[in-house]
């Protein structure tokens, strides 16, 4: 008994409390490095996410700018400069809205310049790679069909403007496409197709110049 301190419960609690934070000071002393390195992590994945986030949007606009230059080379008539322009913006920009808009005004060009082989495949490519815009997909199988009838494959050519009649049944350009659906097998002697294509036109343009040339250009070509 003798030589000893008796201790108090509170002492006994302050004693604990001292032990338990030695304790939890040298479990951080053995972990600080895994608990630091996972922090690093953590910011460099923020990080890196921001960046890729900057440079999309960075790489955005210097497709759009390159874009406009090819556009406006276009419209200087520098037509192979602007294909050589539109062309490297398809390869090195192909996932976003600039490379759509390229890949279709590629197609656009070559059947202006009579290159038509190259006009059906970026017409082609687009298709196959774009489906949200139904105008531009309409265009693109009328483009294919124009550059089949000026090679002189007219029923080809009249199957790709019915698909582009039905791809955007509601477009602007719905009568051209049957019109031209019903020249076209009009050239091979299909006369009955092409009268399914002129009834169309009677009953969806009626009072129009388009029903009176459609009726006009049926008479002519389906008694020759």
């Amino acid at each position: 008994m003798y030589g000893k301190t008796k201790l108090t419960k509170r002492q006994i609690k302050e004693d604990k409390f001292t032990v338990f934070m030695l304790s939890a000071k040298n479990q951080f002393l053995d972990y600080w490095q895994y608990l630091v390195i996972g922090l690093v992590v953590v910011i460099l994945a923020i990080v890196g996410a921001v960046y890729y986030f900057n440079s999309l949007q960075s790489q955005e606009k210097e497709a759009a700018t390159r874009f406009a230059r090819a556009f406006m080379d276009y419209r200087g008539g520098n037509n192979q400069v602007a294909i050589m322009g539109l062309s490297q913006i398809v390869e090195e920009y192909g996932d976003n809205d600039v490379a759509e808009q390229a890949t279709f005004l590629l197609g656009n060009i070559n059947y202006e310049i009579r290159n038509y082989s190259e006009a059906i495949r970026y017409y082609e490519q687009y298709l196959s790679k774009y489906h949200d815009n139904k105008l531009n997909r309409s265009a693109a199988l009328a483009g294919i069909a124009a550059s089949l009838e000026n090679q002189g494959q007219y029923r080809e050519a009249a199957e790709k403007f019915v698909a582009a009649y039905n791809e955007y049944i509601d477009g602007p350009l719905i009568g051209d496409y049957q019109i031209s659906a019903m020249r076209n097998y009009l050239e091979v002697g299909e006369i009955e197709r092409a009268r399914v294509h002129l009834e169309v036109i009677k009953e969806k343009f009626d009072g129009t110049e388009l029903v009176n040339r459609a009726i006009r250009m049926f008479s002519e070509k389906s008694h020759t």
